[in-house]
């Protein structure tokens, strides 16, 4: 608990630091715009999951049920694959509903 100065006294404000804080800041609103989602990518994805989505669920729902048939009726394997061509068919149709539509 002296009188004595500090060798160094502290120093204020440094210009350079300030600049810094500057491109810290537009470095963060550059990358907020570049994360925040976009909405017509979005919709797309959405749009592409559904098509996947009505493609595969049409061809095991057909499979599972033709191999149903075919496990009941023992119609193997005529059952599956008719069934099978009815799933694609029938996802194929909705998929040309879905792309026929008029975007929202």
């Amino acid at each position: 608990m002296s009188d004595e100065k500090p060798a160094r006294e502290s120093i204020g404000e440094d210009a350079r630091i300030d600049a810094l804080g500057e491109r810290l800041a537009a470095a963060r609103e550059r990358e907020e715009q570049r994360n925040r989602p976009r909405a017509a990518g979005d919709a797309s994805y959405k749009l592409g999951n559904r098509v996947l989505a009505e493609l595969l669920g049409g061809m095991l729902g057909g499979a599972v049920i033709g191999w149903a048939i075919d496990y009941f009726a023992g119609t193997s394997p005529w059952g599956l694959l008719v069934m099978l061509f009815a799933g694609i068919v029938v996802a194929f149709r909705n998929i040309i509903r879905i792309s026929s539509r008029p975007p929202e």
